[in-house]
C-alpha cells in the first residue's frame, strides 16, 4: 500500500526537433512516482489517495490508464497542478495551482482506506503532500502507529511535521535527504559525523532503520545499529529529480517480496540511480534494475561510522512477514 493523500496532475512542455513542440499530461507527486517504480519492479501496489474537482478526475483517470491500483477517496478539495517548461532541457516552472484542504470527514474517509488496505498488505509506504495544509500531520502519526501495532511493515519518505509526527508513531524504515535532515534541525551540518549523528538520533526518535540520501554522495545506511555508506557506479543524470522517490519504492518492494533490508537498500540505490538517466520520474526496466543492483555494495562510512547511543525504543528490525500480506 502507498499513502499518497493529494496527487497532483503534471503537465510538461518539451521541445521534440527544431520546429515541433509535445505537451505530456501525467498523474505525479510523490506518492504516484513510488507506486510506479514498484509496479515497475513487478510488485502489485494500491495507491491510497484523495480525488477531487477537474484536477482530480484527470488525474484519477490518468493513473488509471497506467494499471495502478486505486483506494479512491471521492472529495471536494480539489487536487494541485503545476505546469513545467522543459523545452532548453532543463526544467523551469511556469505555473503552480496547490491542492486543497480536506475535511474532517474527508480526512476520517482516506484514513479509514488507507487503514484497510495497509492491514492487508506486508508493507506501507507513507508518502508526503506538496502543500503541508492538505492533510494534518497527526494522520500520519495515527497511520504509522496503527499499521504496525498489527504487523505490517511500514516505510515512511516525509520531512518537516510529517516526519516529527511519524517518527512518534514509529516506523520500520525511514528514508531521509541530508538536506531535510539539516533543514529539521537534526544535524548541525554535513560533515560525516554529524550526519552520523543524527541517523541515530531519527533511530531513537522512533525510526528502526534509516536511510540517508546525500545528493550525487554516497547514501548512509542505518542497518540494525550499524552504519554504511550505499557504493555504486556514477552516471550522468538526464534529471535529477526523482531518484529518492525510487529509491525508496526499490526498498518497499523488496522487502515485500521478502527480501531483507540490506537487499532492499541495494535495489532502491540501483532503481534510483537508473531513473535519473530517464525523463520520467518513477520509471524504470526491472531487469535493467536488477542486474545494476549486482554493482550496488554497502561498506564502511569512512572515518567510522559508529556513534554509541542508547538503545532504540523500536525494534530495530522489521517485524515477520505474514502469508496473508501482500
Amino acid at each position: 500500500m502507498v499513502f499518497a493523500p493529494s496527487p497532483q496532475l503534471t503537465v510538461t512542455v518539451e521541445q521534440v526537433g527544431d520546429d515541433e513542440q509535445e505537451i505530456h499530461l501525467h498523474a505525479g507527486g510523490q506518492g504516484v512516482w513510488v507506486a510506479r517504480m514498484i509496479k515497475s519492479l513487478g510488485v502489485r501496489a494500491v495507491l491510497c489517495s484523495a480525488f477531487g474537482d477537474e484536477t482530480g478526475r484527470v488525474v484519477r483517470n490518468l493513473i488509471l490508464d497506467e494499471g495502478l491500483e486505486l483506494g479512491a477517496v471521492d472529495v471536494s478539495a480539489r487536487n494541485g497542478a503545476y505546469v513545467h517548461d522543459r523545452r532548453d532541457g532543463q526544467r523551469r516552472e511556469v505555473a503552480e495551482a496547490p491542492g486543497r484542504p480536506l475535511s474532517r470527514h474527508e480526512q476520517d474517509e482516506l484514513y479509514n482506506v488507507a487503514l484497510a488496505e495497509g492491514l492487508r498488505a506486508k508493507v506501507a509506504v507513507l508518502t508526503g503532500v506538496a502543500d503541508p495544509q492538505i492533510l494534518p500531520p497527526d494522520v500520519f502519526r495515527r497511520l504509522a502507529g496503527d499499521l504496525r501495532r498489527n504487523g505490517t511493515t511500514v516505510v515512511a519518505d516525509l520531512s518537516g511535521d510529517y516526519l516529527t509526527a511519524v517518527l512518534e508513531g514509529g516506523v520500520d524504515v525511514l528514508k531521509v535527504s541530508h538536506e531535510e535532515l539539516l533543514r529539521d534541525g537534526m544535524a548541525p551540518d554535513d560533515s560525516i559525523p554529524s550526519l552520523v549523528s543524527g541517523l541515530f538520533k531519527l533511530r531513537e526518535d522512533g525510526a528502526a532503520n534509516v536511510i540517508l540520501s546525500r545528493a550525487e554522495h554516497p547514501a548512509f545506511v542505518l542497518i540494525d545499529g550499524e552504519v554504511n555508506q550505499v557504493e555504486l557506479p556514477r552516471l550522468e543524470p538526464a534529471d535529477h529529480r526523482g531518484a529518492g522517490d525510487s529509491m525508496t519504492a526499490g526498498v518497499a518492494a523488496t522487502l515485500a517480496r521478502g527480501g531483507d533490508l540490506a537487499e532492499a537498500v541495494r535495489t532502491g540505490a540501483a532503481a534510483g540511480a537508473l531513473n535519473v538517466t530517464r525523463h520520467g520520474l518513477g520509471t524504470g526496466r526491472a531487469d535493467v534494475i536488477a542486474q545494476f543492483t549486482t554493482r550496488v555494495e554497502l561498506t564502511p562510512v569512512p572515518g567510522g561510522g559508529a556513534v554509541p547511543r542508547p538503545s532504540p525504543t523500536v525494534p530495530a528490525t522489521c517485524p515477520p512477514s505474514s502469508s496473508r500480506r501482500r
